[in-house]
C-alpha cells in the first residue's frame, strides 16, 4: 500500500511540473570575473562612476537558444562589481523606442520589455532568485524553490529582496514614439544578506568562489500604443512576438534551466587593478553528466512509468572525466532514482536524485 501511494505521489509530482526537455546546445556556459570595489556606489542608473568604467562589459547577449543565425535587433550587455555589502549589476539596453507601462511591484514584467537577473549561489538548481526590471524602474523579485519542470508552483512572488536598490537612466523619452531614443541603462544593488536565505555557501563569496548567474532581456518586436496620456498609468500598450536575449545561451526557450546559466567568479582584486584567470573545475563536467542522467531518467519514466539503473538504456556514453570514477553509479526503485559520481581520491561525491537537485558531499 505504501509503495502504491508513493508511486502515485511521484507520478503526480511529475505531472504537475513541466515536461523535461534537453537543451539543444553543447554545455559551454559563458564566464565572467566579478571584481571588488571597497567603497559604495550611487545607484542612479547612469553607470558613469570610475569603478563602473573600469569594470569589463560582458559579451553581447545572444539568442536564448544559442542560434547564431537568429539576428538580434538591439545590443544588450552587462557588467558586475561587488563590495562587502552589495552585489552590483549594470546593464546597457539599446532601444530606439523605449516603452513601459507597469508601475506596481511584482507585476508580471515579462509581459513587456524588461531586463532580468537570475542567481543560484551554490549551483544546485534549487532556491534561486530572479529580479526583473522595466524602463520605469518597476521591479519583480521572487524566489524559486525549484525550476518549473520539477514543481507546479515553485515561485514565491511574496518574497522580497529587502534593501535592494535599483535605478534606470533613459537616453531618450519614454512612451513617446515621436522621437528616436538611444538606450536605457539599469543599475541594481543586491544586499548580500538576502543570499543567506538561499544557500549555505559563503556569503559574501570568497576569493575565486563561483556562482551560477544569467541575464535575460525580453524585447517585444511589435509595440503598439493604443491610448496614451501624460499620466504614465494611462498608457495602454500592447506587445506581440518577443525576442529573448540572454548572456549565456540556454539551448531552450526557458530561463529556468539553472544548470545552463553562466559562471560568475568573484575576485577580491580591486576592479581595474589586475586581471585574474577563470578557474575551470572538473566537477562542473561531472555535474553536467549527472544532469544528463536526470534528463534521460525523467524522459524514460514518462515512457515506462519507472526509472532504470541501465546507463545504456538511457544512452549515456560519456567519455571519462579526469579525476572521477567512471561510470557513475545509479540506484533506483520504480519510483525514484539516485545517481552518484565520486572522485578517484574519494574526497568528493556528487549526487543527483529525481528531484533534480545537485548535492555535493566532501570528506
Amino acid at each position: 500500500m505504501y509503495n502504491k501511494l508513493l508511486y502515485m505521489f511521484i507520478v503526480f509530482s511529475f505531472a504537475v511540473g513541466q515536461t523535461v526537455k534537453i537543451p539543444s546546445i553543447e554545455f559551454s556556459p559563458r564566464k565572467y570575473i566579478c571584481y571588488y570595489y571597497d567603497d559604495s556606489l550611487l545607484v542612479d542608473g547612469r553607470l558613469n562612476e570610475q569603478q563602473w568604467e573600469k569594470a569589463q562589459w560582458s559579451d553581447d547577449f545572444t539568442d536564448i537558444r544559442g542560434d547564431a543565425s537568429h539576428k538580434l535587433r538591439f545590443i544588450t550587455k552587462m557588467k558586475m562589481i561587488w563590495n562587502s555589502k552589495y552585489l552590483y549589476i549594470g546593464a546597457f539596453l539599446e532601444e530606439k523606442d523605449i516603452k513601459a507601462k507597469f508601475l506596481k511591484r511584482d507585476t508580471l514584467l515579462y509581459k513587456e520589455n524588461n531586463f532580468e537577473v537570475f542567481i543560484d549561489p551554490d549551483g544546485d538548481t534549487a532556491n534561486y532568485c530572479e529580479v526583473e526590471i522595466n524602463a520605469l524602474n518597476t521591479i519583480w523579485d521572487l524566489l524559486l524553490i525549484k525550476p518549473y519542470r520539477d514543481m507546479k508552483k515553485p515561485a514565491i512572488t511574496g518574497w522580497d529582496i529587502n534593501g535592494i536598490k535599483t535605478a534606470v537612466f533613459i537616453d531618450g523619452t519614454i512612451n513617446n514614439s515621436n522621437d528616436k531614443d538611444s538606450c536605457w541603462t539599469v543599475e541594481i544593488a543586491i544586499p548580500w544578506k538576502i543570499f543567506t536565505e538561499l544557500t549555505t555557501a559563503s556569503v559574501p563569496p570568497k576569493n575565486y568562489d563561483q556562482w551560477r548567474v544569467n541575464f535575460s532581456r525580453v524585447e517585444w518586436q511589435t509595440v503598439e500604443v493604443n491610448k496614451f496620456s501624460k499620466k504614465k498609468k494611462d498608457a495602454n500598450i500592447s506587445y506581440k512576438k518577443a525576442d529573448y536575449q540572454v548572456w549565456s545561451p540556454q539551448g531552450i526557450v526557458n530561463m529556468h534551466y539553472p544548470e545552463m546559466w553562466g559562471y560568475v567568479q568573484f575576485s577580491t582584486e580591486i576592479v581595474g587593478k589586475k586581471n585574474v584567470e577563470f578557474i575551470n573545475k572538473q566537477e562542473e563536467k561531472a555535474k553536467w553528466l549527472l544532469r544528463k542522467i536526470y534528463y534521460k531518467e525523467r524522459i524514460y519514466f514518462s515512457k515506462n512509468n519507472r526509472f532504470t539503473a541501465d546507463l545504456n538504456a538511457l544512452g549515456i556514453n560519456n567519455k571519462k572525466i579526469p579525476g572521477f570514477i567512471f561510470p557513475p553509479l545509479v540506484y533506483c526503485t520504480p519510483n525514484m532514482f539516485e545517481a552518484i559520481i565520486e572522485t578517484i581520491n574519494q574526497k568528493m561525491k556528487i549526487i543527483i536524485k529525481n528531484d533534480g537537485i545537485i548535492n555535493i558531499k566532501k570528506k
